[in-house]
């Protein structure tokens, strides 16, 4: 059985899989498609915000509404976000994925052009916010500021807080985007300011299930308080670059049905 595995074994085991699953082949299924769409940083990194955000459900569903939202923003979101109208925003009225609507939508856009207008863009405010060597203050931070015009406290929801016990899954998935960088080329690695070590695993069904069979996850929930957990363990496994493994175990429950 894998979960009595020593942990120099599981290491290994757990290296041989990412190998697998970190490589550009990766890309052609998964919502991190969207934003390899684009090269300018701003665009790059607006739709994998959006995109991460909606990334929970069927990968096809996520995948084809992340493109609807790409277009409805022109293809070209950092412009769109500095420079549309009240006017431009009615074409959104039809869109849904899942709980979130276009009115969710439509205050993500000027939410972030209040995030790029007034606070310097969403890199900094991540990279200005870490703590104890970690983004989870970060992303608190972050939800506080995004959620500093008025709104409807439904949309709050789309944006996780770690410390009211969230794993933060889809947000994590986007800082794993945004500042992991090894040469398969997946993850873009273009905020340089913040080190792979301070990132947490995106802690969803598929990782927390086979992270449990391994033995490297005791607790059942996937909350704040597994993530912690979780990501001791990979962080005693490789301190540097632990979210690589977020490969391995997605790959093997998504992929292996392990």
């Amino acid at each position: 059985m894998l979960s009595s595995l020593n942990n120099t074994d599981l290491k290994s085991f757990l290296d041989e899989k990412y190998i697998q699953y970190n490589n550009y082949k990766f890309i052609n299924s998964d919502p991190i498609q969207i934003p390899h769409s684009f090269t300018l940083k701003e665009d790059i990194e607006i739709s994998a915000f959006l995109t991460s955000t909606i990334s929970w459900g069927n990968r096809k569903v996520i995948i084809k509404n992340a493109k609807k939202m790409m277009s409805l923003l022109d293809e070209s979101p950092y412009d769109f976000i500095l420079h549309h109208s009240e006017k431009d925003l009615k074409s959104f009225t039809n869109f849904v994925h899942r709980t979130f609507n276009s009115n969710d939508l439509i205050y993500f856009v000027k939410a972030l052009n209040n995030i790029y207008s007034n606070h310097d863009g969403l890199e900094l405010i991540f990279t200005n916010n870490c703590k104890n060597k970690s983004t989870q203050n970060s992303i608190h931070i972050f939800k506080r500021i995004f959620f500093e015009l008025p709104h409807e406290n439904r949309t709050t929801k789309h944006v996780a807080d770690p410390y009211k016990g969230s794993s933060a899954k889809r947000i994590n998935m986007f800082l794993r985007w945004m500042v992991r960088y090894d040469n398969n080329g997946v993850d873009f690695g273009i905020w340089k300011n913040i080190p792979s070590s301070y990132l947490s695993i995106p802690l969803d069904v598929h990782s927390g299930n086979v992270a449990r069979k391994l033995g490297l996850l005791k607790r059942k929930q996937n909350d704040g308080k597994a993530l912690i957990e979780l990501d001791k363990k990979l962080r005693e496994f490789d301190p540097i670059d632990p979210v690589k493994y977020d490969y391995a175990l997605f790959g093997l429950g998504a992929f292996e049905s392990f």
